[in-house]
């Protein structure tokens, strides 16, 4: 029998989805209502805590946005084949590395 690879998309989901829940509104709470700008936002990404989670938000977010728009065609009537896999799965994986890089580029 050929083993699977979904249990990764689906951690991956789970876990873009907790965080989606539970961080993005403080995170959303903190930069409008503290009045956060480019500076602090600037220091966050130059630390290496501040980058980790930066990265963590943003791949997370993209990994749960594609699977969840994966299964979505399903209700639409569209064959969830291997373009569309692609198509979501892909723009998932490159949106992490252009982040990676984002950061790696922002220097330390």
């Amino acid at each position: 029998m050929k083993r699977s690879n979904a249990p990764v998309y689906w951690s991956l989901f789970g876990a873009g989805g907790m965080l989606a829940a539970l961080v993005a509104p403080g995170v959303v709470l903190v930069l409008i209502a503290g009045g956060i700008g480019y500076r602090e936002i600037h220091a966050l990404a130059t630390n290496l805590i501040g980058k980790a989670f930066l990265f963590a938000v943003a791949s997370l977010f993209l990994w749960h946005a594609a699977h969840r728009i994966f299964h979505a065609l399903h209700d639409f009537g569209i064959r969830a084949g291997p373009v569309a896999w692609l198509l979501c799965y892909g723009v998932a994986i490159a949106g992490t590395l252009v982040s990676a890089s984002a950061l790696f580029a922002i220097g330390f």
